[in-house]
């Protein structure tokens, strides 16, 4: 296989336009975006910068697509066709999707291939399955009054996702939102919108009426904005930082107060007591927790909480499994962890590093950027002891940097895993059943993990609580974002 990966390292990636209504179509003022690999720091190619125009277009196809009904009243079973053949693309053309994204990204390959195309594919398929077994249902209402309950698609949805993992979150959005008959408007992170402007053209492929599904390129504060004022997209749905979370549910109150799902990261405890099964495993498996794609990855294991009693002990595995971690280019299948994803991200986790030894952090291992004479973006794993009160205890890094606390007993433990305003994933190593029980009722979070840490599948939802976020991604319950209830009330 690491043939054809290099085979596709090197291969010219000509200018990207916008897909609207089927084609693609250059933005309107012309402007485009450097993309720069963070393999060498060396430029991939442009995209289109669209603008509050482009979102237009964008828009009203979508909008015509759905009101001429060629897939939003299309059968169920006919909806299903065609994601189906989605997911047979995606599958054909896995290796190149795979590689197209690390080269955007820096994610490493061997990690790619399981979490982009094969999840993507996984999503379409799980989608297309599902949507002909969802009903309505009959109330049970008084003898003369027949009450219907309806599930109808929300009209247009609009999707923004971020860099990190965007063929797979993007198929979490776009494939259930699909299903359901609604058009979408996707834009992609301007540091990743490579594989889901491939994924436009497969989509194409596979048979997907024009318009239905439209990509949009460009700046956050630009194109997001557009589309977060837009007042004929229904349901907005994002995942990244909390900040412009804020800002997207400001713009739904400016505008036509539109339903907005987020998933805004977290800063996930992993917490270890005494009596975990195998601490070898455990250490291993909580390093690949946060090391794996450079830390940066919304469940990551960003806070790990240690027993006292086996802290000194446990850390000092941890570290050394982080040390001995094979950090470099990411489209190797050796490699264990790739690049971080930009220059930009690179200086503010070499900042976060900074300040926690100023803060009186104990540093284990790593804290320096590796590989410069490369051009590339890298940063060694990192390990830190700190406190509760830290900053790198608090906030959430996004970033190859590893917080470890001890505690004492399970009371400490719950109030330390509960200290944050983040409530996505977490993780509870323990050979105690109840213990175990007692734990995932008392973490805050949408996610607890027990005795691993990072399993999931498309059958349970990810969602968080807090500044985590709203809704669910993936499962049936993912449906409930993009349908619409309606009652028919009829006197019999």
């Amino acid at each position: 296989m690491q043939e054809k990966i290099e085979a596709l390292r090197n291969r010219v990636i000509a200018p990207q336009a916008l897909f609207i209504d089927g084609a693609f179509r250059e933005a309107e003022s012309g402007a485009t975006l450097d993309v720069v690999s963070p393999i060498d720091g060396r430029r991939l190619t442009t995209i289109a910068d669209a603008g509050a125009a482009d979102v237009e277009r964008a828009v009203k196809a979508a909008r015509a697509a759905f009101e001429k009904g060629r897939w939003a009243k299309a059968a169920p079973a006919e909806r299903k066709k065609v994601l189906l053949r989605i997911a047979e693309l995606i599958e054909k053309h896995a290796l190149e999707l795979a590689v197209l994204g690390v080269r955007d990204n820096g994610t490493e390959i061997a990690m790619a291939l399981k979490a982009e195309p094969g999840s993507a594919a996984g999503s379409f398929r799980y989608y297309a399955e599902a949507i002909d077994k969802v009903y309505g249902e009959i109330a049970p209402t008084a003898g003369d009054i027949l009450g219907l309950v309806h599930r109808e698609p929300v009209g247009v949805v609009g999707a923004i996702v971020p860099w990190n993992f965007p063929l797979m979150i993007g198929a979490w959005k776009i494939a259930p939102a699909l299903a359901a008959g609604n058009s979408v408007v996707l834009k992609p992170a301007e540091a990743a919108s490579l594989s889901l402007l491939r994924l436009a053209e497969l989509c194409a492929e596979a048979g997907l009426p024009e318009g239905v599904f439209n990509v949009v390129t460009g700046r956050g504060a630009v194109t997001g904005e557009a589309m977060g004022l837009h007042p004929d997209i229904d349901v907005l749905v994002f995942t990244g930082s909390g900040p412009v979370g804020r800002r997207l549910l400001e713009y739904s109150a400016r505008s036509n107060l539109k339903r907005v799902y987020l998933e805004l990261g977290g800063k996930s405890p992993n917490v270890v007591f005494a009596d975990a099964p195998d601490l070898d495993r455990a250490a291993k498996v909580s390093a690949y927790g946060i090391f794996r794609n450079s830390g940066q990855v919304c469940v990551a294991g960003s806070r790990l909480l240690v027993e006292r009693s086996i802290a000194g002990e446990f850390s000092e595995k941890v570290a050394g499994i982080a040390a001995a971690m094979k950090v470099g280019d990411p489209l190797l299948l050796t490699t264990e962890a790739g690049a971080v994803s930009s220059e930009a991200q690179l200086a503010k986790d070499l900042g976060f590093a900074e300040q926690a030894l100023c803060e009186g952090a104990r540093l284990r291992t790593g804290g320096r950027r590796i590989l410069a004479e490369t051009g590339g973006f890298y940063m060694e794993p990192t390990v830190f002891d700190v406190t509760p009160g830290m900053t790198l205890a608090r906030e959430e890094v996004f970033g190859p940097i590893l917080s470890i606390i001890p505690f004492d007993g399970e009371e400490e433990a719950l109030r330390i895993a509960n200290g944050t305003d983040y409530g996505l994933a977490s993780a509870v190593w323990t050979s105690n059943l109840s213990r175990a029980h007692r734990m995932v009722r008392g973490i805050r979070a949408g996610v607890v993990h027990v005795n691993t840490y990072g399993g999931a599948d498309n059958t349970v939802p990810l969602g968080g609580v807090g500044q985590s976020g709203n809704g669910h991604d993936k499962s049936l319950h993912a449906l409930e974002k993009y349908l619409d209830l309606k009652t028919a009330w009829i006197q019999l």
